[in-house]
């Protein structure tokens, strides 16, 4: 292990003196909290929005056949606007969100007490035009709601004979559990931040090595290839930890600046013991994706190809933490088998403020560590072939 510290100390010192390498993992820990938080403050302004705070634009065809519709919509924020000559083509072009059309037959049909014609035009694919549409149909059926509770009593019918149950909710959420709706992405930022944290160590160790011309005298010294590959890994990880713990510091101290709480409508907690508990359930995962590199690297001729393959490695790999976003998944024995996926599942476990099985977490920790081992493994017999360390 005497020469495997020696390599080790010699990579860390020369990427030390890499101002590229050191500035690019500086701004890669930059990259991840500052996207995620500039997520929050975006969607947070386009759903943390009361929808009666804003005036609706509404063309209308026909006004003149409803006016107590009218004077409904006008109290509830709605600007009648004139329609358009054409409302369907102006919809589907995209000039109007949604279109009132009013049927000449509306006020006959009022009058006798049957269902008075309206149409809405709208474009469901368009999402711009969702939130207008859905509002003006909610209006609409409050209107009908309406009339139709005073047609009732007109006839000396109590209207409360519709209502024949009584929904209430109750809403189980925490702040944590509705942050996760922004924080969903977390897991997916923390596994791209694991893969670009130690990667330029990497390519530079290897690609760099043989395109430089000086991997063959590197292995004609004394010590053995295992512990070349070894020590070479391990140069890599504490610029992946030190990045990692940067990237959390940051997602810490942001929401402790920015008040996220004005945005989304809500107080959003990111706990700094929660925080710890995801560094330390990463810490075979930045293993793991050293050994993958390591080994991916090993194949590419230059430092360029070994750039272009390995950028798209974190892709691949975080793809599944990426459903996480869009779908409830629980955790169990099986899952926690996968590694990065199993690591995705607790780390949005832990951010909810959930109890999570210690059994998982030490299942998913280990499983990690043995694929981890056997690619360093599949790293070191390779790089005992001759003709794939020098891509002959």
């Amino acid at each position: 292990m005497k020469r495997v510290w020696i390599i080790f100390s010699k990579e860390v010192v020369d990427n030390l003196r890499d101002r590229r390498t050191l500035t690019s993992s500086f701004l890669s820990s930059l990259f991840t909290p500052g996207l995620l938080l500039a997520l929050i403050v975006v969607m947070g302004r386009i759903l943390n929005v009361d929808p009666q705070e804003k005036p609706l634009l509404l063309p209308v065809a026909g006004a003149e056949y409803a006016p107590g519709l009218i004077q409904f919509l006008k109290q509830n924020n709605v600007n009648v606007l004139p329609a358009p000559a054409d409302p369907v083509n102006s919809v589907r072009e995209g000039d109007s969100e949604v279109v009132l059309i009013i049927s000449p037959d509306y006020p006959e049909a009022f009058r006798r007490g049957e269902p008075a014609p309206v149409q809405l035009v709208l474009d469901s694919s368009r999402s711009t035009a969702s939130a207008s549409i859905q509002r003006m149909q909610i209006l609409l059926t409050q209107y009908n709601r309406l009339l139709a509770a005073l047609r009732l009593q007109a006839r000396g019918v109590d209207s409360t004979l519709l209502s024949v149950v009584s929904i209430g909710v109750r809403d189980v959420a925490t702040p944590q559990s509705q942050a996760l709706i922004f924080l969903n992405m977390m897991p997916f930022l923390i596994t791209l931040n694991i893969f670009a944290g130690g990667v330029y160590v990497i390519i530079d160790s290897t690609a760099g090595e043989r395109e430089r011309g000086s991997l063959e005298p590197l292995l004609i010294n004394p010590p053995r290839r295992w512990e070349f590959v070894l020590g070479k890994l391990l140069a890599s990880l504490p610029f992946a930890y030190v990045s990692l713990a940067v990237v959390l510091v940051l997602f810490w101290a942001g929401f402790q600046i920015i008040p996220v709480e004005e945005y989304i409508g809500f107080p959003m907690v990111l706990d700094g013991r929660a925080l710890a508990w995801i560094y330390l359930l990463a810490i075979p995962e930045v293993l793991l994706a050293s050994a993958l590199q390591m080994l991916v690297a090993t194949f590419t001729r230059s430092f360029k190809e070994a750039q272009t393959y390995l950028g798209f490695l974190p892709l691949i790999i975080g793809l599944p933490s990426m459903f996480l976003s869009f779908t409830t998944i629980k955790s169990e024995g099986v899952k926690m088998l996968v590694p990065t996926y199993g690591q995705s599942i607790l780390i949005n476990q832990i951010l909810r403020g959930e109890n999570y099985n210690p059994q998982h977490f030490l299942l998913v920790s280990v499983s990690t560590l043995l694929l981890a081992i056997l690619l360093t493994l599949i790293a070191i017999r390779l790089y005992y072939r001759e003709q794939v360390l020098f891509n002959k």
